[in-house]
């Protein structure tokens, strides 16, 4: 498959899903089952892409270092068993491991939390002409935080800075945040992976058995 042949494809895949310029969306709007113009017969050509943009994207990642001007930031979000770990893995896998890098933020470390709570995600940007992966981010921020108080209470933040406004003011520093390495010449594309309730009920049951299967 021909290289515009492949952007083409992805890019008739990508739009039902795809936002930008600001444009407003909601979740609830959107059924995970949808695949958009993803149907089953259209599997074995998008297969065929995905081989192909793999290379191109080998290609491209040449392109960026040798440039050394701009640096890429990925920023995947997912439901818990929405496959976050297979899409990193699987799309990523025709890259150059020595320019890419990917960071995992799980549970906060003693020296993160003597930190601010961006600090973290600021230190594991990508340098210019390389591709930095985030496997979940500072969105984590207005997400688990915002829902589990106990995080928010290890954070170490004076109580007198804990106000009503603390999460809008969170969505105001990330969005600056991104406004700030857009204009230093961070490309940054954001990702979520999005299941059903049903699906990522069996997702947990497949995961259960085979934990269970391990164990005997």
């Amino acid at each position: 498959m021909e290289f515009d042949q492949v952007c083409q494809l992805a890019r008739r895949i990508s739009r039902p899903h795809r936002i930008a310029r600001g444009a407003k969306f909601k979740l609830r709007d959107h059924d995970p089952a949808d695949t958009g113009p993803l149907g089953d017969e259209h599997k074995p050509a998008a297969k065929e892409a995905l081989e192909a943009g793999r290379d191109a994207l080998a290609q491209l990642q040449d392109m960026l270092y040798a440039q050394d001007r701009w640096s890429v930031l990925l920023v995947f979000q997912a439901m818990d068993a929405a496959g976050k770990d297979g899409a990193i893995k699987h799309v990523m896998s025709g890259v150059n491991p020595q320019g890419c890098q990917v960071y995992s933020f799980k549970a906060p470390s003693a020296e993160e939390l003597d930190h601010d709570w961006m600090w973290r995600c600021v230190r594991a940007l990508p340098e210019r002409g390389r591709i930095g992966i985030f496997n979940r981010s500072y969105y984590e921020e207005v997400l688990v935080v915002k829902v589990h108080q106990g995080i928010l209470d290890a954070q170490k933040i004076p109580p007198v800075l804990l106000h009503e406004r603390v999460w809008d003011e969170r969505y105001r520093d990330i969005r600056g945040f991104e406004r700030h390495l857009a204009a230093n010449g961070t490309l940054i594309l954001k990702f979520f992976l999005n299941v059903s309730r049903a699906e990522q009920k069996r997702r947990f049951l497949e995961r259960k058995k085979a934990l269970l299967a391990e164990k005997r």
